[in-house]
């Protein structure tokens, strides 16, 4: 029996672990796009410009890593203010694909925190 209950855990340590979104540079986005597209990612960086507008059910941030920068479109609360330095679990999705390039590259967010 334990060894059983030990097989499972194990198990399900093994499945968290691969759906745990994992950390990218957004140049690998950017340039891998095809590889990331609908997958759970991790992205760290500093926010260099937001916009929301009051009623609208979300809001836009982009996110600097220093390899790159990438729109991130939030539905929770309020956009970070411009200089924050942010961690963006989320989706990466794309407008649409026009002669094999992407256009609209973007990671809708599912989770943000707030980093020192």
């Amino acid at each position: 029996m334990r060894r059983s209950s030990f097989v499972a855990i194990l198990a399900a340590v093994v499945l968290a672990a691969g759906c745990a979104a994992r950390q990218v540079r957004i140049a690998d986005l950017k340039d891998q796009p095809t590889t990331y597209n609908d997958k759970s990612v991790r992205i760290t960086g500093m926010v260099t410009s937001s916009f929301g507008i009051p009623l609208v059910p979300f809001q836009l941030y982009n996110v600097e890593d220093g390899t790159g920068e990438i729109t991130v479109v939030s539905r929770s609360g309020r956009a970070p203010a411009t200089g924050t330095r942010v961690e963006v679990t989320g989706k990466l999705s794309e407008v649409a694909v026009l002669g094999g390039r992407s256009i609209g590259l973007h990671i809708q967010e599912d989770e943000r925190r707030i980093r020192n």
